[in-house]
């Protein structure tokens, strides 16, 4: 015989079925709607600093979020300095963008505060660009204001070097370079095999 349910039976059947699916309940918190279960944000932690986002960002090849970084730092700072403008010529130098990356990096070698790997990034640019002779006096620029320790600059040099020497003596020659990322915002020129 099967049991049938009568309307009076109903809010007894609810009842228990209300029961056993409360029963399956977690026991978690309930959130509001819309609202998503992750840890908050500390409001009075310090902000990283932008242009460490900005180099972070091109190690990761995110070239156009490090320009968006780089420049977030740039109006938190109120000025343009060497460092962002060789943070936004390095990400336009990942991004293929050799003119742009050559006009900032030379900005930042002419700025107060540049470094040698300014100097190395803009030979790496120059390289690209096909300006040999140039790049290979930019990179011993950068060689001598480094006092020989980088290795990165001392390859990119050496790279120069045997390419202005090649190209008197052999016929036009198209070799692809990759630009290998070596430390914070330098680049290593590497034939590719």
């Amino acid at each position: 015989m099967t049991s049938r349910l009568t309307r009076a039976s109903w809010p007894a059947a609810l009842l228990i079925a209300g029961l056993g699916l409360a029963a399956c309940n977690t026991g978690g918190s309930s959130l509001p709607e819309g609202q998503i279960d992750a840890p908050g944000v500390d409001l009075n932690a310090d902000a990283v600093d932008g242009i460490e986002v900005g180099h972070r960002l091109i190690a990761a090849g995110e070239y156009e979020l490090a320009i968006r970084s780089f420049n977030r730092a740039a109006l938190d700072r109120g000025k343009i300095d060497a460092e962002i403008l060789a943070g936004l010529g390095s990400a336009n130098l990942g991004l293929g963008r050799l003119g742009q990356a050559e006009t900032l990096l030379r900005r930042a070698i002419a700025s107060e505060g540049a470094q040698p790997e300014d100097w190395n990034n803009l030979g790496v640019v120059l390289m690209e660009a096909g300006k040999t002779v140039e790049a290979e006096q930019i990179f011993k620029r950068a060689f001598a204001l480094d006092n020989g320790e980088s290795v990165a600059i001392r390859d990119n040099l050496r790279l120069a070097l045997a390419k202005s020497e090649n190209s008197a003596t052999t016929a036009l020659q198209t070799d692809d370079y990759k630009l290998v990322r070596r430390g914070s915002s330098d680049f290593l020129i590497r034939p590719t095999p």
